[in-house]
C-alpha cells in the first residue's frame, strides 16, 4: 500500500493501535470459519470442533452468531443443558494477541442454544450463539465444539446418510441488529457409508414365464447406506418351486456403488422361487421370492417411485447421482424427479429435464420430470405435478410465459415475494386443458395436502405413504368425498436413497414408499396411461404385490353391476401377511386375521405402536416406555418394525422390557415370548413426546393430548381377544395380542362375497384392500368403484 493508496495519508494525525490497521487489513472482512476433518463416516460417534476467527469487522455488543446446515441432515439433536451427556454442544471464546495500544474485548461469554428452524431455508438447522456483555476484536476466536466430551459425554451422532460436501455455513450478526450476513467458505465434509452389515436384494415379486428381469443386490450399512468400493465374494441360490438347485457367483463394483447386477433372468417352471444372497463377511443372507406365472391381461408389475428430490432443491447429492441411483441401486422401474416448484433455479431445471431426456430408455427405465407445487395448506397444500407427455414440460412458464410456480424464492431471492399460481384453484387452470399429459398428485408431508380442493381429471391418485410416514387417514378421506383417486407411495426423502429407502432419523422417519404399476410396457406412454387409469397399488417400500377386480374390471375402474360376482384379490409378500382388510372408503366391511386362522400362540404376544401425534409436518409420536411382565418368564424379546438403530427394545431385568422408538403413522411392535399365558399380567406404559422446535433436547415436549398411556392385560383376557387402548392423535394406539409361532404365508387371495355386506344399491362404492405383514409392512390397491344395481 502507498502513501497515494492508503486512506490513511488524507487522515492527518491521528492516534490509534500500533499495526492493526494493517492486521485487519489482512483479514476477511466477516471473518472465516475452519474444522480439521474433511470426512466422517455416517452416523458415526464423534466429537467435531469448528473455529470462527472474527474477522475485520468484529462484533459489537449484542451480536449473535449461527453455524447452521440443512434442515434435512438427521445429525442427532444438540443439547446444551448436560456437558456429561451426549450431543452436548459448546462455544468458547479464545481473545486474540493484542497491539500496542489496543483495548481488549470486553465480552463476558457466550451462550449457546439450538433451534431446529432458526435460520432460512435450506440452512435452517442452527447452533446459535449469543455474545453476552460485551464486544469481541478482529482476530478473536470461537472454538465450537460438537459433542464435546470434555466433561465426559459421549460425542456427537453424525448424520446417518451418506453425502458429498455436507456443509456447515456461518451467519453472523455484527452490529447486533439482527441482520445477518454469510461467512465466505463453508465447512465442508463429506459424509461416507460405512462397513457393510447387510446385502439387499431387489426383484420383482410376480414375473411370467420366460420373461427377463435382473435381480439386484447391494451392500449396506447399519444405517441403510449402500457401500462403495468394496467387493467381496458373492453367490446367488435360486430354488425352483420344485427344491431344484442352481447358482451363480455375484460381481460387485469395487468401483463406486457395491451393487451386484443379474440381468436377463428368465423363469421357466411356475410357481414361487426362492432366491438367496451368501456374501462373505455377512453373517444374514439375503432372501427374496419371485412367483412365476402368466400375468393377467398381460399387465405387468412395475415400480416407481414418483417423487424424488435431489440437491435442486434441499434434497442430499446431485440429480444425476439421485436418478442414477433409482435406476441403478434402487432397481426402479420408473422414477419422477421432483422439485419445489417455488425453490428450483430455472438453469437448474433445464439441466435436470435434459439429464431425465438421455436417461430414458423405453423397455429398462422410465423418468418424468416434476414439480412440487408447494402451497401452504390453506391454500390447497402440496400436489405433485407429473409431466407425463413428450417435449418440454409446462414449467416454470406456460406457452404465453405465465409463471406457473407457487412463487420464487430461494436463497439468493432479494426482492419480494410475489405469487404465481396462488391458490390451487389457478394450479389447475394452468394444466387442466391437458389432462392426458399432467398427473397431479395430493400428498401428505410438510404443507399437507387439503382435500376441500379436487381436480378430478387431473388428481388421479393420492399419496397414502412416503419417507414422512403413512396417510391410511388421507386416502380413506379423499375416497369418503366421493373423490375417485387410486393409491400411490413415494420416497419424497431427501437423503438421496430413493425407491425404498431406508428411513432417517429425523422428519423423514418412516421408509420411503413404492408405488406398484400394472402396464402392458415399461415406456413412458403406457406407464402414464396405467397411472392415469389409477391401476396401482401402494406399498411402504417393499416389492410386495396386490391386485383387486371384480369379473373383467380392474382396480381402479369404474363399474355398476349386481353383486352376483366375487370381489378378487391377490396379494405376495415376503415375510407372510398377517391381516388383510377390505374397506368401503374408511369403513372396514370384511377382514381376514391370518395369525388367528394359522393358529395363535400360546406363549407368543406383541405390543404394537401405531399412529401419529398430528396431520401435519411435525407428526412423529415418540414413545418411550416399558412393558412389565410378572407371573411368568420372559424367554425372548424381539423388536419389529424397527426403523434404525436408534429404535429399539432391551431386558431392563427379569419382568421389564424398556423401548424408545417413534412412529409417523406407521406401527412398531415388540414380540415377547413368555414361558406361559395362565396367571400372566402385562403392563405397557411410557410417555409420548414431539417435535423439539428449540429449547432442550433432552426434555422434549410432551404431545398434549396423550401424554402418557398405559395398557394392562392378563393372560385370560389375551386368550380371548387383543386389548387395544386408542390415543387422542391420528391412528395413535397402543395395543396387546397374541401372535402364532407358525408360518404366515406369502401368497394370499381369494373371493369375496360382496352380497351380505350391506353396500347400498344406486351408490358408488370406493372398495380396496389394504394388509399388512408380519414386519409391520403394509400395501394398498387402488379401488374398484363399484355401484351396485338390481
Amino acid at each position: 500500500m502507498t502513501a497515494e493508496t492508503d486512506p490513511r495519508a488524507r487522515a492527518g494525525t491521528y492516534i490509534a493501535p500500533q499495526g492493526l490497521y494493517e492486521q485487519n487489513k489482512a483479514l476477511p472482512f466477516l471473518g472465516r470459519v475452519s474444522c480439521r476433518r474433511k470426512q466422517l463416516v455416517a452416523g458415526e460417534w464423534t466429537e467435531l470442533e469448528l473455529v470462527y476467527e472474527v474477522g475485520a469487522v468484529g462484533l459489537a455488543d449484542g451480536a449473535w452468531l449461527k453455524l447452521a446446515f440443512k434442515f434435512y441432515s438427521d445429525w442427532a439433536l444438540f443439547q446444551t443443558s448436560d456437558p456429561t451427556g451426549a450431543n452436548y454442544v459448546s462455544a468458547e471464546y479464545h481473545a486474540g494477541p493484542l497491539r500496542p495500544g489496543q483495548s481488549p474485548s470486553t465480552v463476558q461469554g457466550l451462550k449457546v442454544r439450538f433451534d431446529q428452524k432458526g435460520h432460512e431455508r435450506p440452512f435452517q438447522k442452527a447452533i446459535i450463539i449469543d455474545v453476552v456483555d460485551g464486544y469481541l476484536n478482529p482476530g478473536d476466536r470461537i472454538v465450537i465444539r460438537l459433542g464435546d466430551r470434555r466433561q465426559g459425554g459421549g460425542g456427537t451422532r453424525a448424520q446417518s446418510f451418506v453425502e458429498k460436501n455436507f456443509r456447515f455455513r456461518m451467519f453472523i450478526d455484527p452490529l447486533g441488529s439482527s441482520k445477518f450476513a454469510e461467512v465466505p467458505g463453508d465447512c465442508i465434509l463429506d459424509i461416507v457409508p460405512g462397513a457393510p452389515l447387510v446385502s439387499a436384494l431387489v426383484m420383482p415379486r410376480l414375473v411370467a414365464p420366460l420373461l427377463p428381469f435382473d435381480v439386484v443386490v447391494r451392500l449396506e450399512d447399519v444405517w441403510g447406506n449402500v457401500c462403495r468400493d468394496q467387493a467381496p465374494r458373492g453367490e446367488l441360490h435360486l430354488t425352483d418351486p420344485a427344491g431344484g438347485v442352481q447358482s451363480q457367483p455375484l460381481e460387485f463394483s469395487l468401483d463406486g456403488w457395491s451393487v451386484a447386477r443379474v440381468r436377463n433372468v428368465r423363469l421357466e417352471r411356475e410357481g414361487e422361487w426362492r432366491f438367496e444372497v451368501l456374501v462373505e463377511g455377512i453373517a444374514t443372507p439375503a432372501v427374496g421370492f419371485a412367483q412365476v406365472e402368466p400375468l393377467t391381461q398381460a399387465l405387468r408389475p412395475l415400480y416407481a417411485d414418483l417423487h424424488v428430490h435431489s440437491h435442486d432443491t434441499v434434497g442430499t447429492n446431485d440429480t444425476f447421482y439421485n436418478l442414477a441411483y433409482g435406476r441403478d441401486v434402487a432397481a426402479l422401474d420408473v422414477l419422477g424427479y421432483t422439485v419445489n416448484d417455488f425453490n428450483i433455479k430455472q438453469a437448474d431445471w433445464e439441466r435436470a429435464v435434459e439429464i431425465i431426456a438421455g436417461l430414458n430408455e423405453p423397455g429398462r427405465f422410465v423418468c418424468y420430470p416434476g414439480t412440487e407445487w408447494c402451497g401452504n395448506s390453506s391454500a390447497g397444500g402440496d400436489r405433485n405435478v407429473v409431466f407425463l407427455g413428450e417435449g418440454k414440460p409446462r414449467f416454470p412458464f406456460d406457452a404465453e410465459g405465465r409463471s406457473v410456480r407457487s412463487f420464487e424464492w430461494n436463497e439468493l431471492t432479494a426482492e419480494a415475494i410475489r405469487p404465481g399460481v396462488w391458490p390451487a384453484d389457478e394450479l389447475y387452470a394452468a394444466y387442466a386443458d391437458d389432462p392426458e399429459n399432467h398427473l397431479l398428485i395430493p400428498h401428505v408431508g410438510g404443507r399437507r395436502c387439503i382435500l376441500d380442493w379436487h381436480h378430478p381429471e387431473l388428481e388421479r391418485l393420492v399419496e397414502v405413504g412416503s419417507s414422512w410416514g403413512q396417510f391410511h387417514w388421507f386416502y380413506t378421506d379423499a375416497l369418503s368425498r366421493g373423490y375417485r383417486v387410486g393409491a400411490s407411495a413415494a420416497g419424497d426423502e431427501h437423503q438421496g436413497r430413493c425407491g425404498g429407502g431406508a428411513p432417517a432419523t429425523a422428519v423423514f422417519g418412516s421408509r420411503g414408499g413404492l408405488t406398484g404399476v400394472l402396464a402392458d410396457s415399461l415406456d413412458c406412454a403406457s406407464v402414464g396411461r396405467a397411472l392415469r387409469a389409477r391401476r396401482t397399488f401402494a406399498t411402504t417400500g417393499e416389492r410386495s404385490f396386490a391386485s383387486l377386480s371384480f369379473g373383467a374390471s380392474w382396480m381402479g375402474e369404474v363399474v355398476s353391476a349386481k353383486l352376483s360376482e366375487p370381489l378378487t384379490y391377490r396379494l405376495l409378500g415376503d415375510q407372510g401377511w398377517e391381516q388383510v382388510q377390505l374397506f368401503d372408503a374408511e369403513r372396514v366391511i370384511w377382514s381376514r386375521d391370518l395369525n388367528a386362522e394359522v393358529g395363535l400362540s400360546e406363549r407368543k404376544l406383541r405390543v404394537r405402536l401405531a399412529g401419529a401425534r398430528i396431520k401435519d409436518r411435525y407428526r412423529a409420536a415418540n414413545w418411550v416406555g416399558e412393558i412389565t411382565v410378572t407371573g411368568a418368564a420372559i424367554l425372548d424379546v424381539r423388536g419389529i418394525g424397527f426403523d434404525h438403530p436408534e429404535q429399539r427394545a432391551w431386558r431392563e431385568d427379569a419382568t421389564t422390557v424398556g423401548f424408545t422408538t417413534a412412529t409417523h403413522g406407521d406401527t412398531d411392535a415388540i414380540e415377547l415370548t413368555l414361558s406361559s399365558l395362565a396367571g400372566v399380567e402385562i403392563e405397557v406404559r411410557g410417555a409420548i413426546t414431539g417435535y423439539v422446535k428449540v429449547g432442550d433436547a433432552l426434555q422434549p415436549p410432551p404431545h398434549v393430548h396423550a401424554p402418557q398411556f398405559s395398557l394392562k392385560a392378563t393372560g385370560a383376557d389375551l386368550l380371548e381377544r387383543r386389548c387395544t387402548r386408542a390415543l387422542s392423535g391420528i391412528e395413535l394406539e397402543v395395543t396387546i395380542e397374541r401372535v402364532t409361532e407358525g408360518a404366515l404365508p406369502r401368497d394370499v387371495g381369494g373371493e369375496i362375497d360382496l352380497s351380505p355386506l350391506g353396500l347400498a344399491k344406486g351408490v358408488e362404492h370406493p372398495l380396496f384392500i389394504t394388509a399388512r405383514q408380519r414386519d409391520q409392512s403394509r400395501i394398498w390397491t387402488s379401488p374398484v368403484f363399484l355401484t351396485p344395481v338390481g
